[in-house]
């Protein structure tokens, strides 16, 4: 007998503050037409003052419960995706664990920047697969606003905050590549490419930092290595870019994720695009995209998705899944 983590409820929330393109040109040389061009973002979800990553986090579970028709009593663990956590320690996800009221079970962070949505599915999948966890709530978010140098035009105008949602569940299966659930995952990380983006603090520099990024060379080496990742996964299912029916990747500039489709021989019509919307929400996007994917009626029970990311670290990976 096969274990899957199967995706049983979905959910996401971004905050009320909306920030339009226009906003920016107040502030910087730039203009709507400008960002557009460069990344296709046309707004952003910005935090409100006092409103925390694990605010927007638990905001997400609580919807990714709902739509699964089950409560907090309900899961075993939390796997939080987030570089932008509300304290040092202890951990986001052990916060959202006492705001829904999960009094058993464990909760930790994971932290991979853009590609840590992809990390915490990877970690879930094998608490699920060895039996240590029968549900586990998987999360993304992030407030990156509050890492933003606002006289940066070349990222400031990039990044938004929200929070995304997956709840998983073991379920029995056959063990072929027609199973719901988690086939395949790929991760990656090569720390030698750090300084193209990263943040100029931490705990131990005693500074909160911005975040610093050479767009050329993060471009350089997202889409190589997202089809690279996405072909590997797929591979160890024997699986062809023929069988996708969505692509849901991280959404950080619609450059990179037209160009990553492009080289998997895929149209832009088997890919669910929001960077329109929400800019770059780091390890938030991916739940977002899913969650919003959903919404809109673009996927549906027994789609086969393969969802990829990059991010500082270099960390990258993808995960192949039947919904």
């Amino acid at each position: 007998m096969t274990i899957r983590a199967t995706v049983i409820g979905v959910g996401h929330y971004l905050p009320d503050r909306i920030v339009e393109n226009a906003e920016f040109e107040k502030t910087l040389d730039t203009s709507d037409e400008w960002i557009k061009s460069r990344s296709g973002i046309e707004r952003r979800h910005f935090a409100a003052e006092g409103q925390t990553t694990s605010d927007l986090a638990t905001r997400a579970a609580t919807a990714a419960l709902a739509d699964a028709g089950l409560t907090a009593d309900d899961v075993d663990a939390i796997v939080l995706a987030t570089s932008t956590a509300d304290l040092t320690f202890p951990s986001a996800a052990t916060m959202v664990q006492a705001a829904l009221g999960m009094t058993k079970g464990f909760a930790f962070d994971v932290q991979a920047v853009c590609a840590g949505f992809v990390y915490a599915l990877a970690n879930a999948n094998a608490l699920i697969v060895s039996g240590q966890a029968n549900r586990v709530l998987v999360i993304g978010a992030e407030t990156f606003s509050r890492l933003m140098d606002w006289t940066d035009r070349g990222t400031c105008v990039l990044f938004g905050d929200g929070a995304g949602a997956l709840l998983l569940e073991a379920q029995d299966a056959t063990g072929t590549k027609e199973d719901r659930g988690i086939l395949a995952t790929d991760l990656n990380s090569d720390g030698r490419h750090k300084d193209i983006l990263y943040v100029d603090g931490g705990v131990s520099t005693h500074s909160t930092g911005h975040l610093r990024m050479q767009g050329k060379e993060v471009f350089r080496h997202a889409v190589e290595k997202l089809a690279s990742t996405a072909n590997t996964a797929m591979g160890k299912i024997g699986m062809t870019a023929d069988e996708i029916d969505w692509i849901v990747p991280h959404q950080a500039n619609i450059r990179i994720i037209n160009g990553t489709a492009k080289k998997l021989g895929l149209g832009h019509d088997k890919v669910v695009v929001t960077v329109q919307d929400h800019g770059n929400t780091s390890a938030a996007s991916i739940p977002l995209a899913l969650s919003v994917g959903k919404e809109r009626g673009q996927i549906k029970q027994g789609d086969m998705i393969v969802t990829e990311a990059i991010g500082g670290g270099l960390a990258w990976g993808a995960v192949v899944l039947r919904w």
